[in-house]
């Protein structure tokens, strides 16, 4: 078994492994680490790039498009690790990333995953989007970011230089402890992507693992490469999967009061776009809530699953107030003004 596998999951990504594949070689050889490129079914030539240049790199090839969550699971599934790096395409790695994130696992047992700082590659003193400084969610399931709440991202100006408990890591570079991905079923495929994290991240903590933050480590990410940010497909793919991952894992008392609560802000969100005129990003909140009871037999099956790992419910993560009202109600657009000294 390998102490550590880095995957990388592509899907036409040739111009990105050609910017930063050879970066993550030469910053993550040795320390038993190994490098596997897992291919969804690209049609640009990428995989045979790899074969091509990297003679020592793993790579998978998938007869179809898994998407996020089922491509890294099928991936995981074929190899054997104490560690696995899930590393995007479109990130720059630095000298010294893999080290403090595998020394912080090999020293925490009790942690289940973990990320580095995640900046940005086109503003590389300001945080990304997809991550930032470590995660969380509102008690209404909407996520946001240590150095990024919305679209009100934060300069990295050292205020988030400390390591720390989150609730879920990015996977836009995050490593996991290959005995919690197994205990906790690695992501659902059926969010296919977006959101697949937090939701794995969600049952790490119902196990009773912790998801933490690690600034040594330092990563460049360019973001919205496979899937761009104002995509209407992404609006669908966040909107429906924001009700699979509150329906799967919030407690019997929460569940459907949380739920309506939810479905109005989806509402107003659309009569929002209206007013903008965007009425394809208005069609995919009205496809991801029919998909979602379309899906209500499986998410009940899955529901009873999280409950059967659960030891543990970790409500002093998640925000109990409404990041919506506390961001365009009270003005709080930063995560230093939402939660002081965190």
């Amino acid at each position: 078994m390998n102490k550590t596998t880095i995957v990388i999951l592509n899907w036409n990504g040739l111009d990105y492994l050609k910017m930063f594949l050879e970066t993550v070689v030469k910053y993550s050889t040795g320390h038993e680490t190994v490098i596997c490129v897992a291919d969804n079914c690209s049609t640009d030539g990428s995989p045979e790039w790899v074969t091509e240049n990297f003679k020592d790199i793993v790579l998978i090839k998938f007869d179809n498009n898994y998407g996020f969550a089922e491509g890294y699971n099928l991936a995981i599934n074929q190899l054997e690790s104490r560690y696995f790096v899930l590393l995007n395409s479109d990130v720059e790695v630095t000298e010294n990333w893999l080290q403090p994130l595998v020394r912080f696992m090999d020293e925490n047992t009790d942690v289940a995953s973990c990320q580095p700082k995640i900046l940005s590659y086109n503003n590389k003193d300001h945080f990304e989007y997809a991550g930032a400084a470590g995660s969380f969610i509102d008690k209404f399931g909407y996520p946001f970011c240590r150095g990024r709440i919305f679209d009100r991202i934060e300069k990295d100006s050292g205020q988030y230089d400390n390591q720390r408990d989150i609730f879920w890591s990015s996977g836009a570079c995050m490593i996991v402890r290959g005995e919690a991905w197994k205990r906790c079923g690695g992501f659902d495929s059926g969010f296919f992507a977006h959101m697949e994290e937090i939701d794995l991240c969600w049952r790490f903590s119902k196990a009773g693992y912790r998801v933490c933050y690690i600034p040594d480590s330092v990563v460049y990410h360019v973001g919205g490469g496979t899937l761009p940010y104002d995509s209407p497909f992404k609006t669908y793919l966040n909107f429906r999967n924001s009700l699979f991952l509150l329906y799967k894992n919030l407690p019997d008392n929460k569940l459907h009061r949380t739920l309506f609560k939810r479905k109005l802000f989806d509402g107003l969100a659309a009569i929002m776009f209206i007013m903008k005129g965007d009425f394809k990003s208005v069609r995919s909140i009205w496809k991801a809530h029919i998909d979602y009871y379309h899906n209500m037999r499986k998410l009940r099956e899955k529901r009873t699953m999280v409950k059967g790992i659960e030891t543990a419910q970790p409500s002093s993560l998640i925000l109990n107030k409404s990041i919506v009202f506390e961001f365009y109600v009270k003005g709080h657009k930063t995560y230093e003004s939402l939660n002081p000294g965190n």
